[in-house]
């Protein structure tokens, strides 16, 4: 019974980063909630060029494709909260979230998503809530790496997470 008690409120923040954006605002979880931090990665990385990925991933993006994750070890009954990360790619989440939340229950688990993007969230709750229910959700917009979203903002959701 002890032991349920010590991870009443532990929170594991999972997420996926392409260009820095989405990492930047699980550092500041982290520094502000001392959580846990999973970082996923593609099996077979990104290539580094946005125009070739946006040519190359677009199409797929329809048909919900989901990719091959490099492998982590994660005890999630450990956490009683999870906090996703995800940039808005083609209007939904990352191919890399969408095989994360395909293959992880999150049963009994207190949800939020945070959703980087420049400017448009598209479908990605809607799509993130097919897989769980969410508690919470913040959309915080970029232009390039310049945050827009104000960070009193952003703090201010942290801490109610």
């Amino acid at each position: 019974m002890e032991g349920e008690n010590m991870n009443q409120d532990k929170i594991l923040v999972v997420y996926y980063s392409y260009g820095g954006n989405t990492e930047q605002i699980v550092n500041r979880i982290q520094k502000q909630k001392e959580c846990d931090v999973l970082k996923l990665e593609p099996l077979v990385p990104y290539t580094n060029d946005y125009q070739t990925l946006v040519d190359d991933e677009e199409s797929k993006m329809e048909q919900e494709e989901v990719v091959e994750l490099k492998l982590y070890e994660i005890d999630m009954s450990k956490y009683s909260k999870v906090v996703l990360g995800t940039p808005v790619w083609w209007y939904t989440m990352t191919p890399v979230m969408r095989s994360f939340l395909k293959q992880t229950d999150l049963t009994g688990k207190e949800v939020s998503a945070m959703i980087t993007n420049g400017g448009w969230l598209g479908h990605t709750l809607d799509e993130i809530k097919k897989y769980t229910p969410l508690k919470s959700s913040i959309n915080i917009v970029f232009q390039g790496h310049d945050l827009e979203t104000k960070q009193s903002q952003i703090d201010e959701w942290i801490s109610r997470l």
